[in-house]
């Protein structure tokens, strides 16, 4: 019998190494590829091989697509903050590793790239809910980034007939994340500071909205999205719960008390539109965020 085999770039980082878990699950091998900055190599599942390598090294990280059946492309430097101090750099990451893994992987022939796009690729929009078709906007080098690759993603499947699908994430948040580390997320901060028995540092009046997507709804759409027959031909397709909360509603639901500082550069609102994947993939959200949180404060 054949085991399929899937690589996962940034396999040892939040989303990646829980999509890892849930691969081994289904019984397929699977390569990470992780340069270990932002990853950790403990949360790399045993039963997984590890390839510590950059995905700016396309030489280095080559080999590991030989044979494979599809690519989960989640390797980046995520931070927007990080970006606007140090666009080069994450440029390299974002974006030339993104190309370096879509030719890698057509080398190999693979059957499909799924690609972790994002939702800051919308920036700022009077339109609510988010749509594909939406114009980008993205209000941070790291959103450029991420939109970029999309293209790319399309590029390579017109080009040199590889298939691609990218998955446009909103605030991705569960077990695992890490409060001090590139996905630091609010949740993720809040629950630390409330350990901590600190206030809850909102930015701005608070009143800014968040899609919160769970990771394991994450996951299930990245298989759905390797897997699906209706898609393949670079299309991009929102991931979130289709629902969002404000940053104060948050603090309210995590408990304690809250002290404001300066808004930082981001979107006002994000809010999915998740019509696209119920429609190609059969996907929508399981995981209920009151269900998420209480999991997360336990």
């Amino acid at each position: 019998m054949n085991v399929m085999k899937a690589v996962v770039t940034g396999g040892a980082g939040f989303i990646g190494s829980n999509l890892v878990d849930f691969l081994i699950k289904q019984g397929l091998v699977v390569i990470v590829i992780d340069n270990l900055v932002a990853g950790k190599r403990e949360r790399v599942n045993p039963a997984a091989q590890l390839v510590v390598a950059d995905v700016r090294d396309q030489k280095a990280i080559a080999p590991a697509f030989i044979d494979a059946d599809y690519v989960f492309h989640l390797a980046a430097l995520p931070r927007v903050q990080y970006s606007i101090e140090h666009p080069v750099e994450t440029h390299e990451v974002n974006v030339t590793g993104t190309m370096n893994v879509l030719l890698a992987a057509r080398e190999a022939k693979v059957k499909r790239v799924v690609y972790s796009a994002s939702s800051s690729a919308y920036g700022d929009s009077e339109v609510m809910p988010l749509r594909e078709d939406l114009p980008a906007k993205p209000k941070s080098p790291y959103g450029l980034h991420k939109y970029v690759g999309e293209l790319c993603c399309k590029m390579v499947t017109e080009v040199y007939h590889l298939p691609t699908v990218s998955l446009r994430y909103f605030n991705v948040y569960g077990p695992g994340q890490d409060p001090d580390g590139p996905y630091a997320l609010v949740i993720g901060r809040f629950l630390k500071q409330r350990a901590a028995g600190e206030s809850l540092m909102v930015t701005g009046d608070g009143e800014q909205t968040r899609d919160f997507t769970h990771v394991r709804d994450v996951v299930r759409a990245n298989w759905l999205a390797a897997t699906s027959v209706k898609v393949g031909h670079g299309e991009v397709i929102n991931i979130g719960a289709g629902k969002n909360i404000s940053i104060n509603k948050l603090a309210a639901m995590i408990g304690g008390s809250t002290i404001h500082v300066p808004a930082r550069l981001e979107p006002k609102h994000t809010l999915a539109d998740i019509t696209k994947a119920k429609k190609l993939l059969g996907w929508e959200p399981e995981i209920a965020f009151e269900q998420g949180l209480q999991e997360l404060l336990k």
